[in-house]
C-alpha cells in the first residue's frame, strides 16, 4: 500500500521524539492518475495519517498535512485525493460502510455486532451460513499471466464512473496479484482462456482489546470487482464464500460503484459511519456514491 510504482521515500513522513526516536506521527502519499469527470489528473492519494494517542488534539495532524503537501508540491504535483470519517469542507462524495458477518459467533463474542431482537445465536449462525464451495464456472486465483486481461477489464469498467483511478499493467500487477494476508484476487476464465470477470478484496485485521479468547478480528474489504458475463450478485456471493474459506470473520464493502446491487440481497448490514471522499485543490460538483470508482486501501 505504501510502495506502488512511482513511490518516493520522502513521501513517507514521520515525526519522532528527539530523545528516544520513538515514532509518534505518520502520514503518507502515493502517486496516482485519477479521472475526475472528464479530466485525467496526476495527483497523490494521502493515507495512513496517524498520531500517538497522547498527542491528539495538539495540532500534530495539521503539521503533518502541511509537510506532506510541501513535499508533494516539490515534485510538481498540486492535487490530492483522501478519505476521512469526519466531515470537512467539502466532500466530493459520501459513502457508507456495510458489513457482512462470516463468523457470527466471534463477532458477537467480541461485541463487533449484537444479536437482533428475537434472534438466538444459533438462528443468527444459520442466517449467515454460506455454502462450502463456489458455483461460478472457471473461477480461479489470479496469476501473473492474467495481468493484461485484468487491466483491460478494469480500464473499461472504470470509464463509467466520475471519480476513478487510471491503472496500467504495472499498477494492476502491484495492486491485484495475490499476496497472503494482503490482497486476494480471483478471475473467471471463459472459453479460450478469455477472462470475463474478476473480484478482489484486501485484508485489514483489527486487534481485539481485553478479550480472554480472541486477539484479533480478520476483516476483508471489497476492493474492485468487474463483471461482464457473471451476474454481480453471483460473483459477490462466491467472493463471500472464498473469504469465509480463507478464515475471515467479516466482509466489509462501501456502497460505491455498483455495490448497492448486492449489499442487502447478500445480507450485509449497514454500518454506523460514513466515509467522506475529498479532493485537495480541485473543485468539482459533488457526486453520488454509485459514481465513485476509487477505493483507497
Amino acid at each position: 500500500a505504501l510502495r506502488p510504482p512511482g513511490w518516493l521515500p520522502q513521501w513517507h513522513c514521520g515525526v519522532r521524539v528527539s530523545s528516544n526516536k520513538k515514532l509518534v506521527g505518520f502520514i503518507s502519499a502515493i502517486p496516482a492518475d485519477i479521472h475526475i469527470y472528464d479530466t485525467l489528473k496526476k495527483m497523490v492519494e494521502i493515507n495512513f495519517l496517524c498520531v500517538h494517542k497522547k498527542l491528539r488534539s495538539k495540532r500534530v495532524a495539521p503539521v503533518l498535512i502541511r509537510e506532506i503537501t510541501r513535499r508533494v508540491n516539490l515534485e510538481g504535483i498540486f492535487q490530492a485525493a483522501y478519505t476521512a470519517g469526519v466531515v470537512l469542507p467539502k466532500p466530493v462524495s459520501t459513502c457508507r460502510y456495510w458489513h457482512r458477518s462470516l463468523n457470527p459467533r466471534k463477532l458477537v463474542e467480541v461485541k463487533f455486532s449484537h444479536l437482533s431482537r428475537n434472534m438466538t445465536l444459533q438462528r443468527t449462525m444459520k442466517l449467515y451460513r454460506l455454502p462450502d464451495s463456489t458455483k461460478t464456472p472457471g473461477l480461479r486465483v489470479m496469476e501473473r499471466r492474467d495481468v493484461r486481461q485484468v487491466t483491460e477489464l478494469l480500464q473499461k469498467h472504470m470509464r463509467r464512473f466520475q471519480l476513478a483511478p487510471s491503472m496500467g499493467e504495472e499498477e494492476v500487477a502491484h495492486w491485484f496479484l495475490p499476496q497472503d494476508n494482503i490482497i486476494d484476487t480471483f478471475v473467471v476464465e471463459g472459453a479460450g482462456g478469455v477472462l470475463t470477470d474478476f473480484t478482489s478484496f484486501y485484508t485489514l485485521p483489527s486487534t481485539v482489546m481485553h478479550h480472554p479468547q480472541h486477539r484479533s478480528l480478520k476483516a476483508a474489504y471489497s476492493f474492485y470487482s468487474v463483471h461482464t458475463h457473471t451476474p454481480l450478485l453471483d460473483l459477490m456471493n462466491d467472493t463471500l464464500i472464498l473469504a469465509k474459506l480463507k478464515g475471515f470473520d467479516v466482509f466489509n464493502a462501501l456502497d460505491l460503484m455498483e455495490n448497492k446491487v448486492f449489499l442487502e440481497k447478500l445480507k450485509f448490514g449497514i454500518g454506523d459511519g460514513n466515509l467522506q471522499y475529498y479532493l485537495f485543490n480541485w473543485k468539482c460538483p459533488p457526486m453520488d456514491p454509485d459514481m465513485v470508482g476509487l477505493v483507497l486501501q
